[in-house]
């Protein structure tokens, strides 16, 4: 929609740059000026727009120095260059650098308002490719929630039954456990999935920045405040707004939030406006919540009124029953993405693999794989292939002291006990870490009477 575009227009000259302003004001575009390069650097910092057109020619930094700035920090802008009459050479360079198109000096009413909507088409068109790579790529971590495990079959059932409902979530767990991968399928699964999917770390920002931050700011709210910019509640307007580290978040904006909560309702840092939103809240936190309620760092009331619908994401070292299958995920994942033939674990590097106890859960789980495929060249990954903090801390309990005379039966059924414990209930992987078939393996079960 023509009134979302926003356009910034950089001329030295006054008589230029509001001209064409006014112009595309007048077409519906969102459209402001800048009279030097420096001063749309810091327009762009501050909003981004979707199209920029800079003269050429401009005082200490010129069009042509500026267009590749602008494609190395916003490479989703287009650009048009405006260059005097027959210095097309100049142009030409200009869109080598990044630029869409040129328009020529006397500008052609009619010939700016087609280019102009052709790089705004163009635009559009690489936000839509990214979106549609962005949602392959999110369903492809989704599908990361794999596990056989109870607690895993358990989440995946709380999801479907809170998905369809607008319930706010609160979703705990340490580091690494997925806890965005959660929030993401809770949306895709929603009647809010065609909306926006919001992001905001609360412990990414310093204090001073929250509120303006949540709610956006009005041009001139404070110093540098050159524009209008709106806040995450505003642009997760109809869809979901996914809160993460929220014990990170500071007491005042706490206050501001539980409102925003309570009324739907808030107003941009500056601004005189109320604004609705319709905006689903995800929350999620790695820290005790109720231990900061208890302290006085974080709201009781908030915390309430956040933890309508809590899921807990236990760590991987809790659910080690579905290491082997995350294990086989990722190991074809990054064999695809790297186009690199498949590699296959040995079964002593699936042993200290399965033992370890993850302190980066999931996240550091899928990094240690995919480091493995793209640097390990033989076909099978071997105990040496592994990070030294993995093979140096397998976990002491798992080895086996054996005295001279005891039975051969006897560590029989203690080897297969520990590996049971290990890789339980997956009895068809117990039996290929053992090295024997299912029905040998349960054979040994019934025959060593081994109960778990």
């Amino acid at each position: 929609m023509k009134q979302e575009t926003h356009i910034l227009v950089v001329d030295d000259e006054i008589n230029i740059r509001n001209a064409l302003v006014t112009i595309l004001e007048k077409a519906g575009y969102l459209a402001q000026g800048a009279d030097s390069a420096e001063s749309a650097l810091a327009l762009m910092k501050e909003a981004p727009s979707d199209l920029l057109i800079t003269d050429v020619r401009m005082p200490r930094i010129g069009g042509m120095a500026l267009v590749p700035r602008i494609k190395s920090l916003w490479p989703a802008t287009e650009i048009i260059v405006i260059t005097a009459y027959g210095s097309i050479e100049t142009a030409v360079e200009a869109m080598r650098l990044g630029a869409y198109d040129f328009l020529t000096k006397p500008i052609d009413r009619e010939r700016f308002s087609i280019v102009v909507e052709r790089a705004l088409d163009r635009h559009r068109l690489a936000a839509e490719n990214q979106n549609l790579r962005h949602q392959l790529e999110t369903r492809n971590r989704i599908e990361e929630m794999i596990g056989e495990s109870e607690a895993m079959r358990r989440i995946h059932h709380v999801i479907g039954m809170v998905a369809k409902n607008d319930v706010t979530i609160l979703i705990g767990g340490e580091s690494g456990t997925g806890k965005e991968l959660v929030a993401r399928a809770i949306h895709q699964q929603s009647q809010r999935s065609n909306g926006p999917f919001i992001t905001m770390n609360c412990g990414a920002l310093p204090e001073s920045l929250f509120e303006s931050e949540l709610f956006g700011y009005e041009k001139g709210a404070f110093s540098g405040a050159v524009g209008t910019k709106p806040g995450r509640f505003e642009m997760a307007d109809e869809g979901t707004l996914f809160l993460d580290e929220l014990g990170e978040l500071p007491l005042k904006a706490q206050v501001d939030f539980l409102r925003v909560l309570e009324t739907g309702e808030f107003r941009r840092l500056g601004g005189k406006t109320l604004i609705t939103v319709n905006t689903r809240i995800i929350a999620a936190t790695n820290r005790n919540l109720p231990q900061l309620v208890e302290t006085g760092l974080f709201r009781e009331d908030l915390f309430y009124r956040i933890n309508v619908v809590p899921i807990h994401l236990p760590p991987l070292r809790e659910r080690r029953e579905d290491i082997p299958v995350l294990l086989d995920y990722f190991l074809k994942e990054f064999a695809q993405k790297h186009r690199i033939p498949l590699k296959t674990l040995s079964l002593p590097s699936l042993r200290f693999l399965v033992q370890y106890h993850w302190p980066g859960n999931i996240r550091q789980l899928r990094n240690v794989i995919e480091r493995l495929v793209v640097t390990v060249k033989e076909h099978a990954i071997q105990p040496d292939h592994l990070p030294d903090e993995i093979r140096t801390s397998v976990n002491p309990g798992s080895r086996m002291v054996i005295s001279l005379g005891t039975p051969l039966e006897d560590i029989e059924r203690e080897v297969i006990r520990r590996t049971l414990v290990e890789v339980t209930p997956h009895r068809e992987q117990a039996a290929k870490l053992l090295g024997i078939s299912v029905r040998s393996l349960q054979y040994k079960i019934k025959e060593y009477g081994i109960e778990l």
